[in-house]
């Protein structure tokens, strides 16, 4: 009797956990991104690009012709951001769901996710800063 209860038990644990959400570690990151440009939309409209480049080198752009560059890297199971202008760091949970990223901003767990809605090999196309 006690055998059945467990097994029950177990049965009805194992579809919710089989329902949760594993980050994406550093490596499985770096494979996923890496020589990609990828759109991101959040809350239905469109947040931004990112260009991740060899050695955790990125490019961000809010879709506005300027770009930010910098660079991430894996911290307590989530991953990081520094760019240029030292307004870092900005970290992320990524989830790989059905072949498209999604994000979790983890400054700021009210923000909605990030979901990637385009995949490219070209990198981003950056305005000059004007009057530097």
């Amino acid at each position: 009797m006690v055998l059945l209860r467990l097994a029950l038990t177990l049965l009805i644990a194992l579809p919710a956990a089989a329902q949760e959400r594993v980050p994406l570690d550093a490596e499985a990151f770096a494979e996923r991104v890496t020589g990609r440009t990828l759109t991101y939309r959040s809350g239905g409209a469109p947040y931004g690009m990112e260009h991740y480049g060899p050695d955790r080198q990125v490019t961000w752009s809010f879709l506005d012709g300027r770009c930010l560059n910098g660079e991430w890297y894996p911290n307590a199971g989530a991953i990081c951001f520094a760019y240029e202008d030292g307004t870092g760091p900005e970290c992320w949970r990524f989830y790989d769901e059905a072949g498209r990223i999604v994000a979790e901003f983890l400054n700021d767990p009210a923000q909605p996710q990030i979901y990637e809605t385009g995949d490219s090999e070209t990198p981003l196309s950056c305005q000059p800063e004007v009057g530097v």
